[in-house]
């Protein structure tokens, strides 16, 4: 029997190419019925996958292999017996050039020029750099290192945070010092630019409450590219319409965050719409991943990233 690949569009399947004989790569968007009772590799939607999850129960599946980094709330619609693997190496880039992004449009007030141009008005201003200021990373995975590494050329002073303490060699870098997450209300007070990329989770959830962020330095810009849930809303709000501190943010408590939203009109604050992944880097990316999922699979060796084993 040829092995059974899913993937939910033409795009995904044409990026993918032509794969071996003994592969039947069909799409499915998981919304119809399924092609087969067994199917080895299913690759789920990558808006909204943990909802269709729900389209496996009954079905004999080898392997679902997400579009996404995160996986927070899975375990808890997977259907039991079902191995789940994330996207890491498919979103590490893309969520880097945001966050440097982000931390860019907020030091030195696009959204100001923006709003000024609109107005056909000449507004200079004297802002602050990127350059020289002190940068916290709070999460060194894939994508912190990936921030880290985009982030040496722009002359800043960064420290590193992660759950555990360790050192660390990243390529680019050298060795880099990761603090440990207990150090983060110590660290907190002296940083310029606090980036987020943790992942969601009880641990991490609302992390950054109100005494967190009281803890940051008047004016810091807080960056969060990670999941929403590791800011309070009810403590960042006052916090941003005091003007305390700024804040950058990619990913909410609330999404898509509702009309009317108080965090809409809110000061100094950027919003963008959990855009992180989603550039043109994704596709060949995750075409690649799938490939190399096949691939091992017909070589009888363990898939790449499993984050959630069969049980």
């Amino acid at each position: 029997m040829p092995l059974l690949v899913t993937v939910p569009n033409e795009r995904l399947a044409t990026n993918i190419g032509e794969v071996p004989a003994d592969v039947d790569l069909r799409i499915w968007d998981m919304r119809s019925p399924a092609p087969a009772d067994h199917l080895d590799i299913v690759v789920p939607p990558y808006m909204g996958s943990t909802g269709s999850l729900e389209a496996l129960e009954g079905l004999s599946v080898g392997l679902v292999q997400s579009q996404s980094i995160g996986y927070d709330g899975v375990d808890e619609i997977l259907p039991a017996g079902i191995p789940f693997a994330n996207a890491a190496s498919v979103h590490e880039t893309a969520t880097a050039e945001l966050a440097v992004g982000l931390m860019i449009a907020a030091q030195r007030q696009f959204p100001r020029f923006a709003a000024a141009q609109q107005r056909g008005e000449w507004a200079p201003v004297f802002a602050d750099s990127l350059a020289d200021r002190r940068v916290l990373l709070v999460g060194f995975g894939g994508v912190g290192k990936a921030i880290a590494q985009r982030l040496a050329p722009f002359e800043v002073s960064i420290t590193a945070l992660a759950r555990s303490a360790r050192n660390e060699h990243v390529e680019g870098l050298g060795d880099v010092a990761v603090h440990g997450i207990d150090e983060l209300p110590a660290l907190l007070p002296d940083a310029e630019i606090v980036v987020l990329s943790l992942p969601g989770n009880a641990e991490t959830h609302h992390l950054f409450d109100e005494a967190m962020i009281a803890r940051m330095a008047a004016d810091a810009l807080l960056v969060n590219v990670g999941r929403g849930p590791l800011v309070d809303t009810d403590a960042l709000l006052p916090a941003l319409q005091e003007g305390r501190i700024r804040a950058a943010s990619d990913v909410f408590e609330q999404e898509p965050l509702p009309e009317g939203h108080p965090l809409w009109k809110a000061p100094n604050l950027i919003i963008s719409p959990h855009n992180g992944g989603a550039a043109t880097a994704m596709n060949p990316r995750m075409a690649r991943l799938v490939r190399s999922q096949i691939e091992r699979m017909l070589a009888g060796e363990d898939p790449l990233n499993v984050v959630i084993p069969a049980r």
